[in-house]
């Protein structure tokens, strides 16, 4: 566990990256980036609903390793090793083309001048907002890395494995508290996951609703069917809502690192609360969203704004 002080000194960082993001950043340098981005994600997710979750998990991924700089978006060359094949992401992480889309429409309006990592924090707010969920305020002014970690991304982003203690450490090292993780897993009252990762959950575990997992059996065997998809939120799967928690309550959380949420332990009360109060939760996931889109950003000179998202200049 992080010592306070040093959350304390990270918490410092946080609130300094967000004095030096501004809301209103490309208000002369690129007066419609934003609507630009918003009518391209809402495209995109209108035309595929699970788009939303994956635009939303792109910004998370990016976030947790090395700040949000679009470090995820660098793909492997021969002379460079990205984050995109760490085994959090691979074969898994998806929505480049919609970023890649919206960088291009960019760069024909306003050259060089909109960074990645400011399209992958309003990609996913406007995701959010496109399937029902709250929207939230996000400082722009994020310049782009140009190094990625393949060891940061296997060390920093919290696998669907991890214990509650695990999941509070791995959000509290990054400055978050265990009620702003608990709002961040929120997000996945939509989304995706593959076999591989609830498998153990549906065979093994018990405190899981026999006739939930019983239902899931079916499209994921005890052996192969690894990358077949279940929906997170089986209840209302591509709605931003509080359903997540709910389904908690019934032990029908899809991943071990879900439903130890509500286990018996000191979160508990936490799920409760958003679970019957659907207004507590899209402040606590707005909030936690806002914080995450301040995690240590390169700004001023620091970093570069690519031309092309994959790659750098």
């Amino acid at each position: 566990m992080a010592s306070s002080l040093s959350i304390a000194v990270l918490l410092c960082l946080v609130a300094a990256a967000a004095a030096q993001l501004s809301t209103t950043f490309y208000d002369t340098s690129c007066p419609n980036a934003l609507s630009t981005i918003k009518s391209a994600v809402t495209a995109a997710v209108n035309n595929e609903a699970r788009m939303g979750a994956s635009l939303l998990r792109l910004h998370f991924h990016d976030c947790f390793v090395q700040g949000c700089d679009a470090s995820v978006l660098l793909a492997d060359t021969a002379t460079f090793t990205g984050e995109q094949n760490a085994l959090p992401n691979q074969n898994s992480l998806r929505g480049f083309n919609v970023i890649d889309s919206i960088k291009t429409q960019l760069e024909g309006m306003c050259k060089q001048t909109v960074s990645c990592a400011d399209i992958l924090a309003l990609a996913a707010r406007d995701s959010v907002v496109a399937l029902g969920g709250p929207s939230w305020t996000v400082g722009l002014g994020r310049r782009d890395s140009t190094t990625a970690s393949m060891s940061l991304a296997n060390s920093d982003l919290p696998p669907p494995f991890f214990d509650l203690e695990q999941l509070i450490s791995s959000f509290g090292s990054k400055g978050f508290t265990a009620t702003d993780m608990v709002a961040l897993s929120g997000a996945h009252t939509i989304g995706q996951a593959q076999c591989q990762n609830f498998r153990d959950r549906i065979y093994n575990e018990t405190n899981i609703n026999s006739a939930f997992a019983a239902s899931l059996q079916g499209n994921c065997p005890r052996t192969g069917g690894d990358s077949n998809l279940a929906a997170l939120d089986t209840t209302t799967p591509y709605a931003f809502d509080n359903a997540y928690y709910s389904n908690l309550l019934s032990q029908k959380g899809l991943l071990h690192s879900d439903q130890v949420l509500f286990n018996g332990n000191s979160t508990d009360n936490t799920v409760r609360n958003f679970a019957s109060n659907k207004a507590a939760f899209s402040s606590a996931f707005a909030s936690a969203m806002v914080k995450m889109a301040n995690l240590s950003p390169l700004t001023g000179s620091q970093g570069q704004i690519r031309l092309t998202c994959s790659k750098v200049n």
